[in-house]
Formats: structure tokens, C-alpha cells, sequence
């Protein structure tokens, strides 16, 4: 068993059968998270697999061989603990908050959720129909669908283009032994992370973790199909009519992946321009000029690819000035160097949500475990700053000149007499650099 420190206080230790498990100490508190994080999600599924990833994070809580659903839960919560799970596009996690005393017993269950699902057939045809509910539900939300048209054209033909909850055609074919052999290829050893944090022995809990998981054996962790952009389509606009009281716009960019050094300078750029209340869009289109409730921008990093994406509702009438005042903050920030001052704040502005998230055991074991589990190490949140404090107001420019041009952009938007908006979006994007 090899480890290797860390300078977040965390410590990482590679059990014999490829599992890493992370322990970061936090004497001074009363509680305990723990996590497994698996690095499987939706582009690690084919088309007849599509949500297939989601449904087996929703299988895990319905039953091991010796709990039912009710005593899962029954035996996290009677403890006084929370436990929750999500599905990306390169992991799936399943973690817990709990009292520190109660860490053992409740990390029980989780392990033996992710050893030894039941995966009964009458749970799966119950679930199923859960699902396929929740992406129906998705459906009527507008600015849910935009941000699916969205994906699927900045990812074409890729399983990075896809929705994470599926499709009912794919959801109703799925038979048990499709999802237990999914299972068993993709949650291997080498490709999961054990983490915990809080009032914790690092030693008791990188032992208790060997032990729960000593009779998984070593596995080579299967390979997912690369996006390569150069070979992808170039991204369009779709515009769907939909008889809905608002028009939603989404706007996004493919950009590069988690390895790249420019991700931090694209981290501040997101901040200008639409992550935060202080930044470019909301100042500008909501605050001055009141046109919207919900407008910002979020960025994504994958393995090898990733996107910034710019998303707003709006009512229809206004839409059109909404889509022109996007496009003008995306020019000023290609053409005008960001000033210092502000450059400055968003640089502030990402410490503080940095250091504010790990004031908890769970901010502190989702950075450490997600870390490990995608670059391999855990990265100090003091070298992110310094990183992130590096980066100049010309690397910000050279950066929107680089992401944000017109063979790089794609757009959806949805609502009322969304297509008659159609040849306006076009022609703003062809203005782009």
C-alpha cells in the first residue's frame, strides 16, 4: 500500500486492489463526511445504454442483499445523518454527513450499497417509471430543454451531447443483467475513490476501507471514446417554438479540459462575465437595465474537452435585446482588456467561494475525493489561488479571442415564436471574431 501527503492536510493511500482512499483530518469540528466517488457517467454510455449511468445511482438506494430501501434509509437518517448521490458525465457519487460518532455504522451502509446492490427486477420496473417521470418533468421545463438542445449541439453525436437521465426508449429496454454487467465493468476498484473528512483517524478509516473492500480484485478501468473537436460538426442554432410565458436562451462555447493550464484564467472569465451578482450580464441586463430575472454563465471541464455556457429567460418581447446585449459583453471582452480593479475582485471573489466551501467536511471531502479521482492528486486550494491570482488581463483577452468567435458558438432557444428569432441569432453570432 503506497501513500503520498498532501498540502490540504490530506492524506491518499492506494490500496492493493487499486481503490484510493482520501482522509483529510478536521479536529476541530463534530462531524464527518464520506464519500465514494466513481469515475463513470454519462459519456461512458452508448445510445441503447443512454441514463443507464443515473438509473444504477438510483438502484444503489433501493436495497442490498441484506438491507430494503426503508432500512437504508432508516439507518443512515435514524442516525442523524444525510445521505445523497448525483450523476455527471464522469462520475457518479454517493456520500454522507454525519455525526463523527456515527461515521462507522453509517459508512457501513454506503459500502455495502456500493458492494452489494440487490437490484431486484420489481425495483428496477419501479424505478424506471421514476425516471422516466423525472425526464418528463424535465421536458416542461423549458430552461431544462435548452440546456439539453444546447449540449447537443456543442458535443454532436457524442455521449457528451446527451441528457444524464436517458430516454424512456433506452430507460424501457434496459433489462436487470444490462445493468448489473454495466456495474461490474465500470465501478472496479481503480477507478473509485474512497473519501472522508472531519473528525476522523486517517489509519482507522484507510484500514476500515481495505477490509469492507478487501475481495474486489484489480481491474484495468475501461476506456470512454474521446470527443475530438477538430472532427465535430460545427456547432448550430436550433430554435424551438414552445408555448411557454418566457423565452430561454442558452449560449455556449466548447472549450478545452481539466488538464488544461488555461482553465484557471477561464474560471475568471466566467466570473466577469455572468457567474457572479457583480458580474458583466447581470449587472448590465438585469440591474441597469431590468429586462431579466435569471441570466448568468457556468463553465465545465471534462477530461480532454469542456464548455462555457451563457444562459437567460426572458419575455419573448424582450428577448431579441436580450441576445443583442449578450453579444455585445462577449465582443467588449474579446476587443478591451478587463481592468484591474476588476480582475482584482474576481479573483477575490474565487478565493472566497473556494475557501468558504471548505469550511465544511463535506466541501473538504468532495475537493479532496474529486481531485484524486480526476487528476490523480490532491491539488492544495492555496496553489488554485496562487494559480488563479497569476493570471493577467491579457490572458483573460487572449482567451475570449481563442473560445468565443463564430466557428466555435452554438446557441439553442426555446419559447414562443423561437424560430422567427432564428436568422437574428445566426446573423449575431457570424458577427463574432
Amino acid at each position: 500500500m503506497a501513500t503520498n501527503k498532501s498540502m490540504m492536510n490530506a492524506n491518499v493511500a492506494t490500496l492493493d486492489n487499486g481503490i484510493r482512499v482520501v482522509t483529510v483530518p478536521m479536529p476541530h469540528v463534530q462531524s464527518a463526511a464520506a464519500g465514494v466517488l466513481v469515475g463513470v457517467g454519462g459519456r461512458h454510455e452508448t445510445a441503447a445504454q443512454a441514463g443507464i449511468s443515473h438509473f444504477i445511482e438510483h438502484l444503489l438506494f433501493k436495497g442490498t442483499d441484506t438491507l430494503s430501501a426503508r432500512a437504508i434509509s432508516r439507518a443512515i437518517e435514524g442516525r442523524g445523518a444525510f445521505c445523497d448521490a448525483f450523476t455527471q458525465e464522469e462520475e457518479t457519487c454517493y456520500f454522507v454527513k454525519t455525526p463523527a460518532a456515527r461515521l462507522g455504522p453509517v459508512f457501513r451502509i454506503i459500502a455495502e450499497m456500493y458492494l452489494h446492490p440487490r437490484f431486484a427486477r420489481r425495483d428496477i420496473d419501479r424505478e424506471r417509471g421514476v425516471i422516466i417521470d423525472e425526464i418528463m418533468m424535465y421536458r416542461d421545463q423549458p430552461d431544462q430543454m435548452v440546456e439539453e438542445i444546447l449540449s447537443g449541439q456543442l458535443f454532436p453525436r457524442h455521449p457528451l451531447g446527451r441528457t444524464l437521465a436517458g430516454n424512456p426508449a433506452a430507460l424501457s429496454n434496459m433489462r436487470r443483467e444490462d445493468l448489473m454487467a454495466f456495474k461490474n465493468n465500470r465501478y472496479v476498484p481503480a477507478n473509485t475513490v474512497f473519501a472522508f473528512a472531519g473528525r476522523i483517524d486517517p489509519e482507522i478509516w484507510i484500514e476500515k476501507t481495505r477490509r469492507h473492500t478487501a475481495a474486489l480484485k484489480a481491474q484495468p478501468v475501461p476506456r470512454c471514446r474521446s470527443f475530438g473537436a477538430r472532427s465535430a460538426p460545427r456547432p448550430a442554432v436550433v430554435c424551438v417554438d414552445r408555448n411557454s410565458e418566457q423565452s430561454h436562451l442558452a449560449l455556449g462555447f466548447r472549450a478545452f479540459g481539466r488538464h488544461d493550464p488555461q482553465r484557471y484564467a477561464l474560471q475568471l472569465l466566467n466570473i466577469i462575465l455572468g457567474e457572479s451578482m457583480n458580474s458583466r450580464l447581470f449587472q448590465t441586463i438585469r440591474e441597469r437595465r431590468g429586462l431579466v430575472y435569471a441570466i448568468g454563465s457556468g463553465v465545465q471541464f471534462f477530461r480532454e474537452t469542456g464548455e462555457l455556457v451563457i444562459s437567460a429567460g426572458a419575455d419573448p418581447e424582450r428577448m431579441t435585446t436580450v441576445i443583442r446585449l449578450v453579444i455585445h459583453e462577449i465582443k467588449r471582452l474579446c476587443r478591451q482588456p478587463v481592468r484591474a480593479a476588476e480582475l482584482r475582485q474576481a479573483c477575490d471573489y474565487a478565493a472566497g467561494q473556494i475557501l468558504l466551501n471548505l469550511e465544511s467536511t463535506s466541501g473538504q471531502m468532495m475537493w479532496a475525493g474529486g481531485s484524486v479521482l480526476h487528476l490523480d492528486t490532491v491539488i492544495s486550494p492555496e496553489t488554485v489561488i496562487d494559480r488563479l491570482r497569476a493570471v493577467t488581463a491579457r490572458d483573460l483577452q487572449q482567451l475570449a479571442n481563442r473560445l468565443m468567435h463564430k466557428n466555435n458558438a452554438a446557441a439553442a432557444l426555446v419559447g414562443p415564436a423561437a424560430s422567427n428569432r432564428e436568422k437574428l441569432l445566426n446573423n449575431l453570432l457570424k458577427g463574432l471574431s
